[in-house]
């Protein structure tokens, strides 16, 4: 079951259930490798719906590796994400939601 306290989000890929987490360095890798703008810049574009696919996978391979896993991008190119690209948007908002989420806001049900 994934922990919200810790900041995990749960995502089924290949049939496999996966903890994702963005953990500082997480964080550090998925801002290095942004095409465009900041981890500002990515939260704004998730607020406004202005994000990327590129967005979306960039999110997921950061909470991958937050979780644990060693795998890169390219693994995930031609993988089965339990629920499509919607429920991988899902994912990926709300990994970034729980990221930057104090414990003061998650009791307020935010």
């Amino acid at each position: 079951m994934a922990n919200p306290w810790r900041g995990e989000v749960a995502l089924v890929i290949d049939g496999q259930r996966h903890l994702m987490r963005l953990t500082l360095g997480a964080l550090a890798e998925l801002e290095a490798g942004l095409e465009r703008g900041s981890l500002v810049d990515l939260v704004q574009r998730f607020e406004t719906g202005g994000f990327s696919t590129r967005d979306v996978l960039a999110l997921i391979v950061a909470g991958l590796r937050g979780g644990g896993w060693k795998g890169r991008a390219a693994d995930l190119m031609q993988a089965d994400i339990e629920g499509g690209p919607m429920a991988a948007a899902r994912a990926s908002a709300e990994l970034l939601a729980r990221a930057f989420m104090t414990p003061e806001s998650a009791d307020d049900g935010v």
